[in-house]
């Protein structure tokens, strides 16, 4: 994380120019706010995304966050000009330790993270849907990546959809930048669930609601674990894996769902 636990302590002092965020019930809801630019990714905006995450990752009382958007656009990608001429923008957060990089910042947030989706998602976006462990978007959205008809080429976004769509699919998405639809997109692997748009609010509640009742450790050392492997000897990953199994059943989740699963009751996560 390119913030520290030290940092974000003060999140909630915080007014971000660009994100609305609540907290509720263990669940961190982070809304892109900034729809007259339909959402796109200047540097502020970046820097403030990355603290918000950072926050997430370093509270335990987060246990999963869900990721959304104001207006008719989700993300336009990267906000080009602001890139291109520098931002004179006065910061709402403190510097990060480095670049934010969405595809690296998502991947360390090690708990679940749920994409809103209620309208389109254009080049760099798909980095935010990527970086989700579940997408539920409304019937209507599309993604593309249309750096190609610039000049440009998608680097990061295909580099995080190739650890969930197949290459050849990936490449023709970067190639030949055509609009995809959520079901097409679902069909693939990149969506988790296609839902009326006057439903989706309410399909990402039951989602939540869903995860929530799990162990938040659980999945934290569930989620650590799948990016660790990324950097191990295939040979490796079962005696890796067996020491994290070993590790899981110290904790007090661990202990705690296996009495509340010998005496018949609901478990009471901390």
């Amino acid at each position: 994380m390119l913030y520290t636990a030290g940092q974000v302590a003060h999140f909630n002092k915080i007014s971000f120019r660009y994100l609305l965020t609540s907290v509720d019930d263990h669940v961190l809801t982070i809304r892109l706010n900034r729809p007259e630019k339909k959402n796109a990714l200047s540097p502020l905006l970046l820097n403030e995304l990355a603290f918000a995450l950072a926050y997430a990752h370093h509270t335990p009382e987060v246990w999963l966050v869900v990721l959304a958007a104001e207006g008719t656009v989700f993300c336009a990608g990267m906000d080009l000009k602001s890139l291109s001429e520098g931002s004179r923008e006065e910061p709402t957060v403190p510097e990060p330790s480095g670049p934010v990089r969405l595809g690296e910042l998502m991947a360390g947030l090690h708990k679940p993270c749920i994409g809103q989706v209620q309208g389109p998602v254009l080049a760099g976006g798909l980095l935010l849907v990527a970086g989700c462990t579940h997408v539920v978007a409304a019937e209507e959205v599309t993604f593309s990546l249309p750096e190609v008809k610039r000049g440009l080429y998608p680097f990061q976004v295909m580099a995080s959809l190739l650890e969930i769509l197949p290459p050849r699919t990936v490449i023709d998405w970067c190639l030949r930048a055509r609009v995809v639809s959520a079901e097409e997109a679902q069909r693939q692997g990149l969506v988790t669930e296609v839902v009326a748009a006057a439903q989706l609010t309410a399909a990402v509640q039951e989602l939540v609601a869903e995860l929530t009742a799990f162990s938040p450790t659980a999945m934290q050392f569930g989620l650590r674990a799948y990016q660790q492997l990324k950097g191990l000897p295939r040979t490796d990953w079962q005696a890796f894996l067996h020491e994290q199994f070993r590790l899981i059943q110290q904790t007090p989740d661990a202990k705690e769902g296996m009495a509340a699963f010998l005496e018949k009751r609901a478990p009471k996560w901390e």
